[in-house]
Parts: structure tokens; C-alpha cells; sequence
């Protein structure tokens, strides 16, 4: 369940990140959607944590 978690969470978080660095330019959807995919791997791995602790 741990590793779906984080699976949705990156997924989730650089579909973000793309979506809001793409109003900018190419190079700017990709590393904010690095950083997105960072901070969804933290919070899919936060959630999944507390629901198996």
C-alpha cells in the first residue's frame, strides 16, 4: 500500500507542477514538475504512514 501511496502522490504532484509551470515555459513545467513529484512522493508516503502506524 506504501509504495501506491507514493506512486499517486509523485504522479499527482508533477501533474501539478507541469500544469503550473507550463504557463511559463517548457523548461519551467519540468522542473517544477520535479519538485511537485518530490513533494507527492512526501506527502504519499506521510499518508501511507499514518494509515498503517
Amino acid at each position: 500500500m506504501s509504495k501506491v501511496l507514493t506512486l499517486l502522490g509523485a504522479s499527482v504532484g508533477g501533474a501539478i507542477g507541469w500544469w503550473l509551470g507550463a504557463r511559463i515555459g517548457t523548461m519551467t513545467a519540468f522542473m517544477v514538475s520535479t519538485l511537485g513529484t518530490g513533494v507527492g512522493v512526501y506527502v504519499g508516503r506521510r499518508i501511507a504512514d499514518s494509515m498503517l502506524a
